[in-house]
């Protein structure tokens, strides 16, 4: 990340220095070794070996006694292990310890260091100074204050303050703070959200949103990867400026940013014309390449850590205290370690970072910075901030020139190229003939006039004959269509929905994008599904309708089982009998299961609980009941009116994957179809092979896609703002999905272009003044017929259920009829069943002989028949012996089945009563049998 720029070295430097080092070490043999701890992360080896150096940097000048470097090593950010190591280390009779650069391991150092009273000597730029810490980093107060200066200085009227994390919100807010609600707008966004270094989302935003100053307060360790991600997305043109308050910005390597036009401005605590700060960066860096010619390879962190150790060494020169060895699981601390804290902030020395000095709160003051300039040949210093006199400017003056400015479009004309293409380009509908500009009209021809009424430019428009937009072919390695054109000076600029991408951009210069986009799915709008026959079991889950029947089941088993246990229950069916010798219950099995499901559906019954038990599991039976219907009533409504969406496909995997039968393709040679071609994601690779062996799915125009997507089962693949121009008049068509790819319209010109920053700085202005949103809305929404799919599928009220919406309920009173009816027929032939046995009707008819079957058919036919006809108030008299010859005939025929079915016998028998039977005609039927007595029904009992 760091480019380290090493100073030259000889020989001869080398060989004095290692004189010296032999020297010192024999006159401190007898000097008493003091220990000093360094705290670095595993990454960060240079600060260990800038430590080291600056112990031999200072004990050439100890007296009595010498400095020893005593450092551990950990992970980035591990407390843990931060804190095991430390207690270590404390064993060891240290004066002081340097903290680690990480905010949680130096937190949790700081505390033992403070229950200790041992000095900690920290780097970072922390809100909190207390004893015994002494922070030689300038506090965030301060850097909050520079900002503003800054500010000031550059005369920025609204900024937007980009800031990593929470542990840069102090600065945020004190710079909130200072401005109050009368300064100027700001605008404060967070560029790391757990994103793992993808900050493109959020950039994007930025640019769309039109803000165009920046205040980046963030780490030195994303700050590369933040800059690069700004350029791809566009945010680093002339248009845009940045203030990098990371006093590292020197160390970062901004050569790729050097000609982006971009103003970046920034601060350093360390000067590389510093002597003393290249004399420290020879002898670092000696032994590693003493050949390669750098100006300042240190960092801020690595320079206060010299600092701290010079200051601890110049303390030292003036007062002496024995260290003693320190335990993390005692109460047992350092008594000197407050007065040694104290002297040291008295004191002021020379440092790398300059001169070293605190004020009465314990801060760090009368520090200096550098202000810098990116130019083309680098950063430049363009000033100097002090707590004093604050920021100021010393940048030489521009040099006046008399020639014109060649940037300015003042009275330029020229030729613009376009292609037919809804709403960018179109030709107007007019009864008569129009010609040059006047018959051309669209997004791109509006924003063309805006610009030459901005700018001061007049322009002609050519229409691209073959609508070819421009692309590079791969075996030639010429372009075609409109970018052609501009190459070779036949047009001056390119307006159309032309996107810009990097093989585009190596053959001309674009503005920045007037429009952003991404490539999308067409697909038809989702179909209805028709309800479901039993959507009315849909607000509980199988499982919940499972547990309700166990229930119900468990609270009859409870009932019938207390029922019967209790003795309020039984009752006496005779009250005129004092002494009964039998008691009634209420409670049997069925009339159980009645109760419950009758409090089921709320219907109750005839059922009332007399004992407490009873009465109990009732209660609470009634309760559970309460809270399922109105669960079951609050959601019933939803599932019977909501109707879901089905589709085949809802992103791009699903249309890889081929589901339903979905085929889809894009417009062939067009940017999007380059796009697949040149991807590298597995998905997109896959959809391109699919594209590349099935010609047949691609189109040579747009309209052919979408008219194919409105007739067949096909999606196609293109730019969303096409597709939100096309939806919004073509009601059955819709967007699956999200964007595959983040992309911009821009206006095409020749490469190297003058005017290339004075338009994009036009269409940026464009964008915050609103003009662009008002044309794009006036295009999509309501020109050449915008707008007609608006409130479409608005509902006016509630809607109507339909019987595909109840079917299911209709169903199951079908069922429940016919279980019924059933039900019945079973009940009817079981008491059939047992009153035959109780009253042994089988035996007594196995004593009765008719005389023949003529005269036995009618017996049985009218013994049956009776009853039926008295019941429905005919009189039996009706039919006599002498109307038996009319249906001799018929019931004949039936005379066999009487006789061998015993089962028609036994319900003829058992049905009817056939005391009823007339004396006058059919007597015979009885003086037969003797026995043969008239049989009466049980009676029920109670």
């Amino acid at each position: 990340m760091f480019r380290r720029l090493k100073c030259k070295i000889n020989i001869e430097n080398k060989f004095l220095l290692f004189l010296s080092f032999s020297l010192f070490s024999i006159e401190i043999i007898n000097a008493q070794k003091t220990n000093v701890g360094l705290i670095c992360e595993n990454d960060n080896a240079d600060v260990e070996r800038i430590f080291q150096l600056a112990i031999n940097n200072v004990n050439p000048d100890m007296e009595d006694m010498y400095l020893n470097g005593v450092s551990i090593s950990i992970e980035p950010g591990n407390a843990f292990e931060t804190s095991k190591k430390l207690c270590k280390m404390l064993r060891q009779n240290l004066v002081a310890v340097f903290g680690p650069t990480s905010s949680m391991a130096a937190k949790h150092a700081m505390s033992i260091c403070d229950a200790k009273e041992l000095p900690f000597i920290d780097t970072r730029g922390d809100f909190v100074v207390e004893l015994p810490t002494i922070n030689l980093h300038p506090h965030p107060t301060q850097l909050a204050v520079i900002l503003k200066d800054l500010v000031t200085m550059l005369e920025w009227e609204a900024f937007t303050i980009i800031y990593e994390c929470g542990e840069y919100l102090p600065v945020v807010n004190d710079l909130l703070q200072m401005y109050g609600p009368a300064g100027p707008t700001i605008v404060v966004r967070r560029y790391e959200l757990d994103l793992n270094g993808d900050y493109r989302n959020v950039l994007r935003r930025i640019r769309n949103s039109g803000e165009t100053s920046f205040i980046v307060v963030g780490s030195i360790e994303t700050l590369p990867e933040l800059l690069k991600q700004a350029q791809q997305v566009g945010l680093m043109t002339g248009a845009y400026r940045y203030i990098i308050s990371d006093l590292d910005l020197q160390t970062l390597d901004l050569e790729p940013y050097q000609h982006s036009d971009a103003n970046i401005t920034g601060i350093r605590l360390i000067s590389p014309e510093n002597e003393l700060v290249l004399e420290v960066a020879k002898a670092l860096y000696e032994e590693e390449d003493p050949y390669v010619n750098v100006s300042c390879p240190l960092t801020v962190n690595m320079a206060l850590v010299y600092d701290g150790v010079q200051l601890l060494a110049e303390t030292f020169k003036h007062i002496m205290f024995r260290p003693v060895s320190l335990n993390c699981n005692d109460d047992v601390t350092w008594d000197k370690g407050y007065t040694l804290v104290n002297y040291m902030k008295s004191l002021s020395i020379k440092g790398l970072s300059g001169d070293i000095k605190f004020d009465y709160e314990g801060l760090r003051t009368d520090f200096l910075l550098d202000i810098i300039e990116l130019t083309v040949s680098g950063l430049q210093k363009i000033g100097s901030w002090s707590t004093d006199e604050g920021a100021s400017l010393d940048r030489p003056p521009a040099s006046i020139s008399s020639e014109p400015d060649q940037r300015s479009l003042v009275n330029k004309s020229f030729v613009v190229i376009t292609a037919i293409s809804e709403p960018y380009g179109m030709l107007k509908d007019s009864p008569a003939k129009l010609e040059g500009n006047d018959q051309f009209e669209g997004f791109g021809i509006e924003l063309i006039e805006e610009l030459g009424k901005k700018l001061g430019f007049s322009y002609t428009f050519r229409l691209q004959e073959d609508n070819k937009y421009g692309s590079l072919n791969p075996v030639t390695k010429e372009w075609n269509g409109m970018l052609l054109e501009i190459m070779e000076d036949r047009a001056d600029l390119g307006i159309t929905d032309l996107t810009m991408t990097s093989d585009r951009e190596s053959a001309v210069d674009f503005t920045i994008p007037f429009m952003n986009l991404g490539i999308a799915i067409l697909f038809r709008k989702p179909m209805k599904e028709p309800p479901k026959l039993f959507s009315f079991m849909s607000p509980f889950s199988g499982e919940v309708w499972l547990w309700l029947g166990i229930s119900c089941v468990s609270v009859s088993l409870s009932m019938f089982i207390l029922g019967r246990i209790s003795p309020a229950e039984w009752d006496n069916p005779y009250p005129c009998i004092e002494e009964p010798t039998e008691l009634e219950n209420q409670f049997s099995l069925t009339n159980c299961f009645w109760f419950s499901i009758g409090a089921l559906l709320q219907q109750g019954s005839e059922l009332a609980p007399k004992g407490f038990s009873t009465r109990s599991v009732a209660s609470f039976w009634s309760f559970f009941i309460l809270i399922m219907v109105s669960s079951y009533t609050a959601n019933l409504a939803a599932f019977l009116t909501v109707e879901s969406l089905s589709t085949p496909i809802e992103n791009v995997e699903d249309l890889a994957a081929n589901k339903g039968g979905v085929n889809y393709g894009a417009k062939l040679g067009g940017s999007t179809f380059n796009f697949f071609q040149g991807a590298k994601f597995p998905t997109y690779q896959k959809m391109y092979e699919f594209m590349d062996s099935h010609p047949e799915y691609m189109t040579s125009t747009n309209a052919e896609g979408v008219t194919r997507v409105e007739n067949e089962n096909y999606a196609f693949l293109m730019e969303s703002t096409t597709i939100e121009y096309i939806t919004e008049r073509r009601c059955t068509l819709t967007q699956v999905g999200t964007l595959l790819d983040e992309k911009g319209y821009g206006i095409a010109m020749k490469k190297n272009s003058p005017y290339r920053d004075v338009l994009s700085q036009a269409v940026l202005e464009l964008q915050e003044q609103g003009v662009l949103v008002k044309m794009k809305t006036k295009w999509w929404k309501e020109k050449r017929g915008g707008g007609a799919c608006t409130g479409v599928e608005s509902d006016s009220g509630a809607l109507a259920l339909e019987i595909s919406n109840l079917g299911g309920v209709f169903l199951v009173l079908i069922a429940g009829s016919f279980f019924g009816l059933f039900v019945s027929i079973v009940e009817m032939i079981c008491g059939v069943k047992q009153r035959c046995d109780e009253n042994k009707v089988l035996q007594k008819m196995s004593f009765v002989i008719p005389k023949s079957p003529i005269e036995f058919t009618p017996c049985i036919f009218f013994q049956c028949l009776s009853p039926f006809l008295r019941t429905i108030g005919s009189g039996f008299d009706f039919f006599s012996y002498q109307h038996l010859s009319l249906f001799n005939a018929l019931f004949y025929s039936f005379l066999f089945v009487y006789i061998y079915i015993r089962i028609y016998i036994l319900f003829a028998l058992c049905f009817f009563d056939m005391k009823m039977m007339p004396s006058s005609k059919f007597a015979n039927c009885k003086k037969n049998n003797n026995n043969f007595k008239t049989y009466h029904g049980p009676k029920t009992k109670l």
